[in-house]
């Protein structure tokens, strides 16, 4: 039998296939007071995706309140190429100009690049390329991952190096570069994720992919040939304290719910895959969490037995007692919780086989008070530390044998079914 994917809710993710006409590709310019810059970037823009890009594209300039000449130059250019618009907007802001043009186009695919064109327009295509398969759900030029080739003075490397530093540590992100001005995103995913996203100036990228990342997108990283432009008027230290003050907001929006990471998932479709294959046990991570859980309470339960039984009784009896009685409910529950198994058929062969388990349990925790007896007259915390230290050793064997013995042959019966 084939392997069967399940994954939360279908996500619909076909090519993407815009109607006759429209562009597939909508990538935008953000420009503020770039009136010099302007025209060569639009003009080997077009010139590119004109011989390149199999589709139809349009390439719109969204200025940024420029206070220069940069709207006049964008909009003969528009007058001048059919697929080039201009969108004017009264408030500065990369962030703001991005969800203003990615929300109202009609392009399946969105992107955008800087005007000053420091990345490579050859790598348009391998950026793009997964997203118009319907294989990824963004995709993120990269300076920093293997293949790159970046000319840039050793200040702007240590900081942007240090920033991402930063972002694993603090928001446990897996993408290697968040401020590359190269960016490509699905718009049935942009419509999802932009009503989220605060920010409005540069840390607008870095919002967007933290957020993809947890709502558990695909997230497709293209190396690029790169080189600095000597003449950007980018704040480094404005942004960098900007961005500082967004991760610390975005850190805390995310652990107190306030941005609804598995509504996200479930409207993206991206909830965590299962695997029904005969012979492929479920995620080792998922189980190993189960289990401890189980553990956990089975732990407690034992203890508050032995306790109870060991006013009455010597602690070798309460052990026993204890640990049959607890040993017959983590067997049900691990069968349950840590491995999914549902329904009675085979219920008696696991709790036999689980109670071979529980005699090797039994054998190390009765030869822990054995062995402490034969040296010391131990009071009962001295008899509580050995029983729990042997236990850790019993739970390791337990589930060694739980996966690879007790509940691997009806496992793999189970998801044949």
């Amino acid at each position: 039998m084939t392997a069967a994917i399940i994954s939360g809710a279908e996500t619909g993710r076909r090519p993407a296939i815009a109607p006759d006409g429209s562009p597939v590709l909508d990538v935008v310019i953000p420009v503020y007071n770039e009136e010099t810059d302007l025209e060569p970037c639009i003009r080997g823009l077009h010139a590119h995706l004109a011989e390149q890009f199999p589709y139809p594209f349009r390439i719109t300039v969204a200025d940024n309140a420029s206070t220069d000449g940069t709207l006049r130059v964008a909009e003969r250019l528009s007058r001048e190429f059919d697929d080039v618009e201009v969108r004017h907007l009264e408030e500065k802001g990369r962030g703001r100009a991005l969800r203003a043009v990615w929300s109202t186009s009609d392009a399946p695919v969105l992107a955008y690049m800087d005007v000053d064109l420091s990345t490579d327009l050859a790598a348009l295509g391998p950026l793009v390329a997964p997203l118009l398969s319907g294989h990824s759900d963004l995709a993120i030029g990269s300076r920093l991952a293997r293949g790159a080739r970046v000319v840039r003075g050793p200040k702007r490397e240590f900081i942007s190096r240090c920033y991402n530093l930063i972002l694993r540590g603090t928001l446990a992100a897996r993408f290697s570069d968040a401020q590359c001005g190269f960016k490509a995103i699905r718009a049935d995913v942009a419509e999802r994720l932009l009503p989220h996203i605060q920010d409005t100036g540069w840390f607008f990228d870095t919002e967007l992919l933290v957020l993809a990342q947890k709502a558990g997108l695909r997230i497709h990283e293209v190396p690029v040939d790169w080189v600095d432009d000597p003449d950007s008027s980018v704040n480094i230290v404005a942004t960098a304290t900007a961005d500082l003050k967004g991760i610390a907001r975005l850190t805390k929006a995310t652990l107190t719910g306030q941005i609804p990471i598995s509504g996200l998932r479930e409207q993206l479709g991206r909830a965590p895959i299962q695997v029904r294959a005969p012979g492929v046990a479920p995620s080792l991570v998922r189980q190993l969490v189960r289990f401890a859980a189980v553990g956990v309470a089975s732990t407690i339960a034992y203890l508050v037995l032995f306790l109870l039984l060991r006013t009455f009784t010597g602690a070798q009896v309460a052990n026993l007692v204890a640990l049959l009685v607890t040993a017959i409910g983590n067997t049900a529950l691990n069968r349950r919780l840590t491995f999914g198994i549902r329904g009675r058929e085979g219920a008696g062969l696991h709790q036999f086989q689980g109670l071979i388990v529980f005699g090797l349990g039994l054998a190390l925790t009765s030869g822990a008070l054995a062995l402490l007896h034969t040296m010391t007259a131990p009071g009962l915390p001295l008899e509580i530390t050995a029983l729990v230290l042997a236990n850790l050793a019993a739970t390791v064997l337990r589930f060694l044998l739980l996966r690879g013995w007790v509940f691997r042959r009806r496992t793999a019966t189970e998801m044949e079914s």
